[in-house]
């Protein structure tokens, strides 16, 4: 039996550490919750005085506070101006960004975000939306059909822009109705690739770091494997996301695979037929 060679003191923090992301993952934050609680009491009494000041300075009989219509969100003032919602603000920005300097017009989306990349893309360009679950939603220049990864509905080399932002990581663990196949990121890959004209650009946002899944939640690639994945396309870009929210763009993967929970942004285009 091998004895870890690491301090006590380190090996109790990542014990602790370890104890805390597992509790956190299956129910939830303890820290941020407590967070939430300690803004929501310190809150309380600045909330208390700017309801006097108010009720002072209003003429308005209109806008004269009742109870029934109280609504309690002071502790805002004791957060940043804006998130950048982990991973999402600065992959959406990245894509949107590729597809508004290549001039895009037409473009089709296998399941991201519809409330970031997707609103970000709609203001210049038409989008055809794909994903397991319905969507209702009502806007010029948006189109939805209900699909499956496994079988886009798209002939072969039909689809000139295309893109998957955090996605094909969940498919196969059944997280979102999807049925349970091991093999369903490859499997999405190689559907992809088959509707993407010669010439034709995908964008592809993942998790990547120490590859592992995170059942049923989504699996963790090493840059090299979504690389692979791809096999037979050109990669003309690899950016990513670190554990501290920074885009470094043209990273490496060496870097990224290093990552607890990074995000790997590949630019891939396929070969003009000869």
């Amino acid at each position: 039996m091998i004895r870890s060679t690491l301090p006590l003191k380190t090996r109790i923090r990542r014990a602790l550490f370890d104890a805390y992301m597992f509790f956190s993952r299956v129910l939830f934050d303890p820290i941020a919750l407590g967070k939430g609680a300690t803004a929501r009491v310190r809150a309380l009494p600045v909330y208390a005085a700017n309801l006097v000041r108010y009720g002072r300075s209003n003429r308005r009989d209109t806008l004269r506070f009742t109870v029934r219509d109280a609504w309690f969100h002071t502790y805002d003032r004791f957060s940043d101006a804006g998130s950048l919602t982990w991973h999402y603000f600065w992959q959406d920005l990245w894509a949107a960004a590729n597809l508004f300097q290549s001039g895009v017009r037409d473009h089709v989306d296998l399941a991201s975000r519809v409330d970031g990349f997707i609103a970000h893309v709609l203001p210049f360009c038409r989008v055809t939306v794909i994903d397991i679950r319905p969507l209702s939603l009502d806007w010029p220049n948006f189109e939805f059909r209900q699909g499956s990864a496994a079988s886009l509905p798209f002939a072969d080399g039909e689809v000139r822009s295309l893109s998957s932002l955090h996605v094909i990581e969940h498919i196969g663990l059944g997280r979102y109705g999807d049925p349970i196949d091991a093999e369903g990121p490859w499997n999405a890959a190689r559907e992809l690739m088959r509707i993407l004209a010669s010439g034709g650009k995908l964008l592809i946002g993942v998790p990547v770091g120490r590859e592992r899944v995170c059942f049923d939640a989504h699996r963790i690639f090493a840059p090299q494997t979504v690389r692979a994945m791809f096999d037979g396309l050109d990669l003309v870009e690899f950016s990513f996301i670190d554990d501290r929210n920074r885009l470094i763009r043209n990273a490496s993967f060496d870097a990224a695979a290093e990552a607890w929970y990074g995000c790997g942004l590949f630019e891939f285009r396929k070969p003009e037929s000869k």
